[in-house]
This record gives structure tokens, C-alpha cells and sequence, in this order.
């Protein structure tokens, strides 16, 4: 993370002290490196355009959607992945082209798919026959053709969190191999729908290279059966969900390591660079979907000490950021290091980190070692960036944060912190 660091026993986002920031905004506050952003998108770019592949590199707008993070990305030249017909308008109104669009998703509505084919977007991504069939009608109906890529499920263990691995048997997503021809060849056959691609996208925050082999070597033998039945496939789609550093992100004398089984991650361009050789060898294009690795490390969220609590088996620190400004804690217990703004030699506590919202699962941290902080004091979430606030809500009536973008000596207010007469029932 080289746009965050330390600096004098305090923490810095580029240019600034985050602490300054934070007073001038208040917390909760998401701050967002640009030039971290940057880096991630080009470090992931970099190796395709060495390679000469034609491809198409569509950022996950789902990990973040903030209107200036998603302009940053166009203007480099990003394709966009949408979930919705929300990140569909999303993407049209802040500068993606139609033809680097594509839609993913195991349950897109009539009107989304009918929006999707009038704005002509370059690709489907389909889970299922009965929704090719549904795509067909209404582009028949429109007198349009809809260009599909087959989602397949291959049924590889991508060794992450079971609520974020997609590519399994017990998973919702993709076609079961064992229908997998069978649905090629039904949609074929299907009015007004060209099959253009196959795509297996097998989970996020996959920290192996191994997993990504595995998938495209399947989908390279995939390929050679159903084109062996005259169908012609020009794209291969292997997705994202390349991993990202959670834990140590930040070292310093007064920040406890934390055990970290993952303690070796591949570079971000080296997951891409891994299947570089074998992708070459197909003369297919090349469309990948990465989002939490162009965003996650490039932005913080930073909270406030409200007050401390020693209870008879625990102490909590208990804080103005809550599940509704990150859920990314409470939803399946997913790690960020903590760092208070400001460090010193106060000596390490073990506490639970936890938010104001009236929930046992609001929570930043449990059981965590953390130098000692009181009531006032700051700190950094950090690896914030993606599925911070796109994930956020108003639950118990709560405002969600303000966000700000860091650009050297820059910064700008992205996003102002909801006012209470936005909250409307």
C-alpha cells in the first residue's frame, strides 16, 4: 500500500495526514488514494498489453462506485462489469463504452435485460438456459441481437471464504459441467442470440495462483469439445477476484504482526501473468472482471474513539464506525488491520473493536491487539476500498460517510456525508 503510510509515528494518505483530513470532515470517513488506484489498474493491465492478446479489462463496479473512482477508471481506458441495471446507468452516464460493457449476474430482470439490449452493451454473461431463452425473446422481440458468454461452474476450490467462492458445485453461480454442452447447443440453435464467449469467474480474494491454472486449463479442454460441435468461441472470460493483503499491511515497532497463513501474495500483474502462456495459445480475446484489486488497498476508513468499556471477560473499544459504514466485518468476519492515527509506546490491549449499531455483529475487530486508544483518539480500517461503502446502508438511521479522494497535493470531497433530511421513509 505505498500511498498510505507512516510517517513519524503518524499516519499519511499521499501527501496528507489523515488525522487532518479527518478533522476538517469528520468521521465516519472514507479516504481513497488516486494514484493508488492508478497503479493497481496499470499493474494489472501491464501484462496483457505485453502479451499482444487482444483484450477487454472490465472494472468490478460493484467493489466501489464512487462517480469520480468510476471516471478515473473510464479515462484509463477500463471496460466495466455490472451486477444491475443501476451499474449499467452508472457506467453510461461516467464515461464506459457500450462495447466494453458487460453483464453479469444470476438474476437479471426482464426490464435489465431489456435496458441492457437497447443500449446495445458489448456482452450477457448467462447462468442458466431458461435465461438465454428469456434474453432471446425479448432481443427477438426488439429485433436485436444479444451477444451471450456462457458462465460455466468447474468446480474448483479456490481456497477463500465459502460466501465469496462462486466456481463450486454448492454455489448458485454458473452452469453445472455436466449440462454444459447440452446448453451450447440449445442456445445455438436460439433466435436472435450469438454466442461470442465462455466465462468462469471462480471466487474473490483468491490468494493462490494455482486455482487460476486449474480454471483456464478446464476451460481450454471446454473449449476444444464445444467448438468440436461448430460453435465458435472468440472470448474466454476468466473473471477476477484477485487477492489482496489484509493483514500487515502497515508494519511499524508500535503495530503488532498478526499470523497470516497468506503471508506471500502473488503480484496483482502475476495473477494475469500465471495464464498468460496458456490464454496465448487459444488465439481467443481475453475479458477479465477485477474490482476488489483496483480499489481495495486504495482507500482507509477512518473512525473515533466514543468510549471504553471493561467488561467482566473483555474490553471494548466502542467507536462512531459501524456494520452500516462496513459490513465487509460482520458479514463473514473478513480481517482489516486497525491503526490508530497517531502511534505510540502505550503498550498492546486484546479488545473488541465495535461500532454503535444495536447489534451483537457490529463489529470492526474481536479479540484484536492493539496498541491503546481512549476516548478521542482515531484510527484507520484499512484495505477499505472495496465493498466498504457500496455495502454501506442507513440502518438504525444512520448517515453514511462522507468519502474524499487524495491526489498528491490534492484532495476533493467526493461524496458529502448524508444529511439528516436525506433520510426519508
Amino acid at each position: 500500500m505505498n500511498h498510505f503510510y507512516i510517517k513519524d509515528n503518524r499516519l499519511y494518505a499521499e501527501n496528507f495526514l489523515v488525522e487532518d483530513l479527518a478533522q476538517e470532515f469528520g468521521t465516519p470517513l472514507y479516504i481513497y488514494s488516486k494514484n493508488q488506484i492508478l497503479k493497481n489498474y496499470r499493474e494489472i493491465n501491464q501484462p496483457l498489453v505485453n502479451s499482444k492478446l487482444d483484450y477487454i479489462n472490465c472494472y468490478a463496479i460493484k467493489a466501489n462506485s464512487n462517480p469520480e473512482i468510476l471516471k478515473l477508471l473510464a479515462e484509463e481506458g477500463a471496460g466495466a462489469e455490472i451486477a444491475s441495471g443501476g451499474e449499467l446507468y452508472l457506467a453510461l452516464k461516467f464515461g464506459y463504452l457500450r462495447n466494453k460493457i458487460t453483464f453479469t449476474g444470476v438474476g437479471k430482470t426482464d426490464h435489465e435485460i431489456e435496458y441492457a439490449l437497447k443500449e446495445n452493451i458489448f456482452n450477457f454473461t448467462v447462468e442458466s438456459l431458461q435465461e438465454i431463452k428469456v434474453i432471446s425473446e425479448i432481443a427477438h422481440r426488439l429485433g436485436v441481437i444479444a451477444r451471450i458468454s456462457v458462465r460455466v461452474n468447474p468446480d474448483i476450490d479456490p481456497r477463500t471464504h465459502p460466501y465469496i467462492t462462486t466456481g463450486m458445485k454448492e454455489n448458485k453461480f454458473g452452469i453445472d459441467s455436466r449440462d454444459i454442452l447440452e446448453v451450447f447447443t440449445t442456445a445455438s440453435k436460439l433466435p436472435n442470440i450469438d454466442i461470442i464467449g465462455i466465462h468462469a469467474h471462480i471466487g474473490s480474494q483468491i490468494t493462490e495462483i494455482q486455482p487460476y491454472i486449474d480454471s483456464v486449463k478446464y476451460l481450454i479442454d471446454l473449449i476444444k469439445i464445444v467448438e468440436s460441435k461448430g460453435i465458435n468461441i472468440r472470448y474466454v472470460n476468466f473473471g477476477g477476484g484477485f487477492g489482496v493483503r489484509y493483514k500487515n499491511v502497515l508494519t511499524h515497532r508500535y503495530i503488532p504482526l498478526e499470523e497470516d497463513n497468506n503471508s506471500s501474495y502473488p503480484s496483482l500483474g502475476g495473477y494475469i501473468e500465471s495464464v498468460i502462456e496458456l490464454l496465448g495459445s487459444l488465439g481467443k480475446k481475453l475479458i477479465i472482471e477485477p474490482g476488489r484489486s483496483m480499489t481495495a488497498n486504495a482507500g482507509i476508513l477512518v473512525g473515533k474513539v466514543l468510549y471504553t468499556k471493561q467488561g467482566e471477560l473483555k474490553k471494548f473499544i466502542i467507536t462512531d464506525t459501524g456494520m452500516n459504514d462496513l459490513m465487509r466485518p460482520c458479514l463473514y468476519q473478513a480481517y482489516h488491520q486497525i491503526i490508530p492515527l497517531v502511534l505510540s509506546d502505550t503498550g498492546y490491549e486484546t479488545v473488541d473493536i465495535v461500532g454503535p449499531v444495536c447489534e451483537t455483529s457490529d463489529f470492526l475487530a474481536l479479540n484484536r491487539k492493539i496498541q491503546k486508544m481512549e476516548r478521542g483518539h482515531m484510527f484507520a480500517v484499512m484495505t477499505a476500498g472495496a465493498y466498504g461503502y457500496t455495502l454501506s446502508s442507513n440502518y438504525n438511521a444512520r448517515l453514511r460517510p462522507a468519502e474524499v479522494l487524495v491526489d498528491g497535493d490534492k484532495y476533493h470531497l467526493i461524496r458529502e456525508r448524508e444529511k439528516l433530511e436525506e433520510l426519508h421513509y
